[in-house]
């Protein structure tokens, strides 16, 4: 072989070498901003982790850990939808020594007092998404909330699209107060008037964000409702299993507005022509909210360049109406409980959701 003779050193960026190469696992390498030398602990904690949304949502953050090398131990721990286990999860976790906690506090101010003596020992401690009360520097590291008044305004704007002369509504979220329903409410009625008129006891119809529940808190509705127009609800997937009532009684499925899921997207596919009334649409289901919300931690309790961020805020993602800025989505050769507007992969929420 004949060898070539350089007549003077031979330079090259990194950035040229990786391009040149196709070194993706080169450039996944790289340290983010926000994770800092020194070395830490971080636990994620959940107030209830029992369905494929909190799995996706788990599966997200531990991708985020993994791209930090200064966290050297990594814990979970699932409340189970116990407040009593949640706040004993959190003590736990501190008094095992773990550096940094991202708290998903479902229920509310309930763990306040947890997350306050957490901080006050020194830990880094970060809830996020749902309030729990409190003060940023009193009782906690930092808050890393979500745009939730925002999505009830996108909803209501939409709502006013397809029925604009007002019409009955049906609203569902999770437990009964959390801040994320109550915001949701307050952007939907700060755009839609008094023709408008919800059915449900106020503020919402309480599902616990559980697909069992809002099967049966949604069946319960069809029965007593002689006209519903439109369901609200911020976790969609959970309303597929009490659909079919309204072709039961012979009724066409409303309109509905609520948050993306796989099996919301095919079950729409496969019944929209029938029901005449079955127009969808959707904002992102919000798991990488998580992902603001580990990359504060680990900024903090390693000494990381703090993200640019404080809310996460999920974007419309699917309407079959105008087909802005998706038409309705479904992937039939994965299982329903996916989201397809998640940063992690479809086939990294297929191994989430399936151990």
């Amino acid at each position: 072989m004949k060898r070539l003779k350089l007549t003077r050193p031979l330079t090259i960026s990194v950035g040229a070498l990786v391009a040149a190469l196709g070194c993706a696992d080169f450039a996944k390498a790289e340290t983010p901003s926000w994770c800092g030398p020194k070395k830490a602990s971080l636990a994620l904690l959940d107030g209830y982790g029992g369905n494929s949304w909190r799995q996706v949502t788990t599966a997200s953050g531990k991708q985020v850990v993994d791209q930090c090398p200064s966290i050297t131990k990594y814990e979970y721990a699932d409340g189970q939808g116990d407040t009593q286990k949640a706040i004993s999860d959190i003590k736990g976790m501190a008094a095992k020594g773990i550096d940094a906690l991202v708290v998903f506090g479902d229920a509310g101010p309930a763990v306040l007092p947890a997350i306050t003596s957490v901080y006050k020992s020194g830990k880094v401690i970060v809830p996020y998404r749902v309030a729990v009360g409190g003060k940023e520097g009193t009782n906690y590291s930092k808050f890393i909330g979500s745009s939730f008044e925002n999505d009830g305004v996108t909803w209501g704007k939409w709502i006013k699209t397809v029925l604009p002369k007002g019409g009955k509504l049906l609203f569902l979220s999770g437990p009964a107060g959390n801040s994320q329903g109550l915001d949701e409410l307050k952007g939907l009625k700060s755009v839609l008037g008094s023709e408008y008129v919800f059915v449900n006891p106020q503020p919402f119809d309480v599902t616990n964000w559980d697909p069992a529940l809002t099967q049966k808190v949604l069946t319960a509705e069809i029965a007593k409702n002689d006209k519903i127009d439109v369901i609200i609800s911020d976790f969609g997937p959970s309303l597929v299993g009490a659909l079919p009532a309204f072709t039961k009684q012979g009724k066409s499925i409303p309109a509905i507005a609520t948050s993306d899921g796989n099996s919301l997207g095919c079950f729409w596919q496969e019944n929209q022509a029938k029901n005449p009334d079955f127009k969808l649409f959707t904002v992102a289901t919000g798991n990488d909210n998580v992902r603001l919300a580990v990359q504060w931690a680990i900024a903090l309790a390693t000494g990381g360049e703090k993200p640019k961020e404080e809310i996460f805020k999920a974007d419309a993602f699917e309407d079959s109406v105008s087909g802005k800025p998706n038409p309705v989505q479904c992937r039939k050769d994965l299982p329903g409980a996916i989201y397809l507007s998640s940063k992690l992969s479809p086939e990294d929420q297929v191994k989430a959701t399936s151990r």
